[in-house]
C-alpha cells in the first residue's frame, strides 16, 4: 500500500508533481493542505473527492481592474464544456454514485465580485479563481469514482485522470474569444468606476434603463444577491421622465447610459399594489453593491457600499438605542430608550436597526413594508404618544436622518408615502412617476371618503 498512512491525502503530493507542464500545471505557492488541496474518500465511501490549485498559462488580454469579469467568462466556458467533454467530467462528479454532490461546481453564476460572503460555496471568481500577471489561477474541485485504497497502479490511474482534466481545461480556456474577455473586463470596470463615482454625483444608487431585476432561484442560489435572471417574461426597468433620469459615462467601455438616480439624503418611495416588483427592486438595489456579469440583468444597477436593510424581527436587545422612535419603553423591556434590554418586539428591533445605521453613517437604509413593523412607520388612532413613527419623523424632524437616504417599498403605507421626496409607482411591473402633491390630494380625497363611510363629521 502506497503512502505512509495508506491515505489518498498523503498520495496527492506524489501525484501532483507528475502533472507539471508548460501550458498548465499545479499552482504550488497557493497550496493549503486539506483546504484547497486534498484527495479524500467521501463519507459514503463511493467517491474520491479532490481539490487542486491549477495555473494555466493561456494568453489573455490586458487585465486591468476587471480581471474578475474575465475570470467569470473563463469559468462559464469551462462549465458549459463539461457535459460534452469526458475529460472534464470529474468536475461534475461524472461516474460517481452521487454526482449531485458536485453541482456547486457547475452551477451557473453571474456574480463576479462581492464584499459579502454570499455564494462562496459556488465556483465563481474570487481570491482563488482569478487572473494574475503569471496566468489563470483556478481551484478545481470534483470527484472520481472511488478506486479503492491507494496502490501505485491506482495512483497512476488517478494521476492520468487529473492530467486529462488539466489538458481539457487548457483547451477550453484557449478557445475563449479575446473579445468576450475584453467585454467582461470592461463591464467589471464600468461597475466599479460608477460605484466610486456615485458619492461625487450626490447619489447612493443608479438603476440603468433596461435593468432586469427579477430573479430565478435554485436550491444552490436561493438568495437574491446570488440568484440568476428570471426566465420568460421580464419587464425591463425604464426611468420615468418625471423622475429626472440622469446620464452617466462608463469608465471601462466608454458607453453612455441613462437611468434613475437615488439621491443622497432623500426619502424615495417605491409604491404599488401587491406583486408588482417592489421588493424585487429593493433586493436589486442591495445587490447593486456587487458586480455582475453580462446577462445577469443587474449589471448596470450600481449602489454604494454600506447599504442597510432594516427589518422587523423579535430578538434580544442589549443596550439598544431606540430613542429616536420611543420616548418610553413598553412593559417587560428594561433600561430606557437610549439603552434598552430584554426581548425586543418587531418595532423595537427595527427602530434599533435604523438608529444603528444612522449612527454609523450608512448611506442608504432600505425598508420593505412586507418585512416591517408598520406601527413604527405610520401613525394609527390607537397608537400612544410613546411612539413617534417614521412618517412623523420625516415630517417634523428630517434633520435626524442627516445625509442618509431612506428608500422604502409601500402598498398601504399612504401616510409614509406622502412624506417621500419622490414617489415611483410600479404598475404592471412598469415604473411611472407619482407627483407628491397629486398623491397627497388623492390621499386626502380617499380619507374624506373613509370619514363619510364611517359616518363621522
Amino acid at each position: 500500500m502506497s503512502g505512509e498512512d495508506g491515505s489518498w491525502q498523503s498520495e496527492v503530493y506524489r501525484i501532483l508533481p507528475g502533472l507539471a507542464g508548460d501550458r498548465v500545471g499545479i499552482d504550488y505557492p497557493v497550496i493549503r493542505n486539506l483546504t484547497n488541496t486534498y484527495l479524500i474518500r467521501s463519507l459514503d465511501g463511493t467517491a474520491l473527492r479532490f481539490s487542486i490549485p491549477v495555473l494555466l498559462t493561456a494568453p489573455v488580454p490586458e487585465i486591468g481592474a476587471g480581471g474578475d469579469g474575465m475570470a467569470g467568462v473563463i469559468l462559464d466556458a469551462v462549465k458549459a464544456a463539461v457535459p460534452g467533454d469526458r475529460d472534464l467530467g470529474p468536475i461534475a462528479g461524472a461516474g460517481t454514485e452521487h454526482p449531485r454532490h458536485c453541482l456547486q461546481n457547475i452551477e451557473p453564476v453571474t456574480l463576479i465580485a462581492s464584499r459579502s460572503a454570499i455564494g462562496t460555496d459556488l465556483w465563481r471568481p474570487d481570491h482563488e479563481n482569478r487572473i494574475g500577471s503569471d496566468g489563470i489561477h483556478l481551484v478545481v474541485r470534483g470527484a472520481l469514482p472511488y478506486p479503492g485504497a491507494p496502490t501505485p497502479a491506482r495512483a497512476r490511474g488517478v494521476g492520468e485522470s487529473f492530467q486529462a482534466l488539466l489538458d481539457a481545461l487548457d483547451r477550453v480556456v484557449r478557445r475563449v474569444p479575446d473579445g468576450d474577455l475584453v467585454a467582461a473586463r470592461d463591464l467589471s470596470i464600468d461597475q466599479k468606476g460608477l460605484r466610486r463615482a456615485l458619492p461625487g454625483m450626490g447619489l447612493v444608487s443608479f438603476i440603468a434603463d433596461g435593468t432586469l431585476p427579477a430573479r430565478r432561484f435554485t436550491h444552490l442560489r436561493c438568495h437574491p444577491r446570488i440568484a440568476g435572471p428570471k426566465e420568460g417574461v421580464h419587464v425591463p426597468f425604464c426611468c420615468p421622465s418625471e423622475l429626472d433620469p440622469v446620464e452617466v459615462e462608463l469608465a471601462g467601455s466608454g458607453r453612455t447610459v441613462t437611468g434613475l438616480s437615488i439621491r443622497r439624503g432623500e426619502a424615495f418611495a417605491i409604491a404599488g399594489s401587491n406583486a408588482e416588483g417592489k421588493s424585487t427592486l429593493l433586493h436589486a438595489v442591495i445587490a447593486g453593491q456587487d458586480d455582475h456579469a453580462a446577462g445577469d440583468g443587474r449589471d448596470l444597477l450600481v449602489s454604494v457600499n454600506g447599504v442597510v436593510r432594516a427589518d422587523a424581527s423579535e430578538r434580544g436587545l442589549f443596550g439598544a438605542d431606540v430613542s429616536l422612535f420611543f420616548s418610553r419603553l413598553p412593559p417587560g423591556v428594561g433600561g430606557d430608550p437610549r439603552a434598552a434590554f430584554g426581548q425586543g418586539s418587531g418595532s423595537l428591533v427595527m427602530a434599533h436597526e435604523i438608529q444603528t445605521a444612522l449612527r454609523v453613517g450608512s448611506p442608504l437604509i432600505i425598508l420593505d413594508e412586507d418585512r416591517a413593523a408598520t406601527n413604527l412607520l405610520v401613525p394609527g388612532c390607537l397608537q400612544g404618544d410613546e411612539v413617534t413613527p417614521l412618517a412623523t419623523l420625516l415630517a417634523t424632524r428630517r434633520e435626524a436622518f442627516g445625509e442618509t437616504t431612506i428608500l422604502f417599498a409601500a402598498s398601504s403605507l399612504d401616510i409614509l408615502t406622502a412624506e417621500a421626496d419622490r414617489i415611483m409607482q410600479l404598475s404592471g411591473h412598469e415604473a411611472r412617476a407619482l407627483d407628491r402633491d397629486e398623491f397627497r390630494r388623492r390621499l386626502d380625497h380617499y380619507l374624506a371618503g373613509v370619514r363619510e363611510h364611517l359616518g363621522v363629521g
